[in-house]
């Protein structure tokens, strides 16, 4: 095979991979907005997705929060500025760390999770036994995942900045003896509703990643078990590959609307 058919072949691929996401896409946009709604699949996956990922949300954050202000506080300290600390951990925290660290472990979690449990379905035929028992499969195993997924995504990020600042307070005490209402006013005093608002579009957007690119992965498997696993492999890297492109548009869009 030539280096020109290769080539072309890659790239057929790609086009066709494409227009495939695509079509997803705007069949789940079309379904979403349909009745009959699956009200206690989507309560059930929001628990799957939120709760069950309280633990390691709770870990990473109050980690993430001790680590950042350790290795923030000497170049304050040079500058004799550590008094800034609060604000410093405040606006990392709120603007971009906890959207992003939450989507990461989400994408990793939930993300490889949905691929492995949807492509699993997929090559042992269950989805098409659904279709015979006339359920609709992507209302009630994509739509309600993917709406699970963008609603409880923005709360674990709120939670993950929360613990994180409680990670930060803690240290910031053993250190500098900063009293809690004090740490409150100063890390709070430099956070708008931007600041919230973009962090909420962030994490929403973020959600709804890794929710369609999991559920479109598994949905797609193919080629029995090595497919399911190649499915849950795509749906982690491939979410995270597209929450740091979104983290960089979002960011260029906020600081636009925040300086003009």
């Amino acid at each position: 095979m030539s280096r020109n058919t290769i080539i072309t072949k890659g790239l057929d691929d790609l086009f066709i991979g494409v227009y495939s996401a695509y079509k997803f896409f705007i069949h789940f946009i079309r379904k979403a907005f349909q009745g009959p709604f699956e009200y206690r699949e989507i309560i059930r996956q929001c628990y799957e997705v939120g709760y069950k990922s309280l633990p390691l949300i709770t870990l990473t954050g109050f980690i993430t929060g001790i680590v950042f202000t350790k290795q923030s506080r000497p170049s304050l300290v040079a500058f004799g500025a550590t008094s800034w600390l609060p604000s410093l951990i405040a606006i990392a925290m709120i603007r971009a760390l906890a959207p992003l660290v939450t989507a990461l472990i989400s994408a990793g979690k939930v993300g490889s999770n949905i691929g492995a449990e949807l492509g699993s379905m997929k090559v042992t035929e269950q989805i098409d036994a659904m279709e015979v028992s006339a359920t609709d499969p992507f209302k009630f195993l994509v739509v309600t995942r993917v709406i699970a997924t963008t609603f409880m995504i923005p709360v674990l990020a709120m939670y993950c900045a929360f613990v994180g600042m409680m990670g930060s307070f803690v240290n910031i005490y053993q250190n500098e003896k900063t009293s809690f209402a004090a740490f409150v006013s100063e890390a709070f005093g430099q956070i708008g509703f931007l600041d919230i608002g973009t962090s909420m579009a962030k994490a929403t957007v973020f959600g709804f990643t890794i929710g369609i690119v999991g559920c479109y992965k598994g949905y797609n498997a193919t080629q029995g078990t090595q497919g399911v696993g190649r499915a849950a492999n795509a749906a982690v890297v491939l979410s995270m590959f597209l929450i740091f492109i979104e983290e960089l548009v979002i960011v260029q869009i906020s600081n636009w609307i925040r300086y003009y």
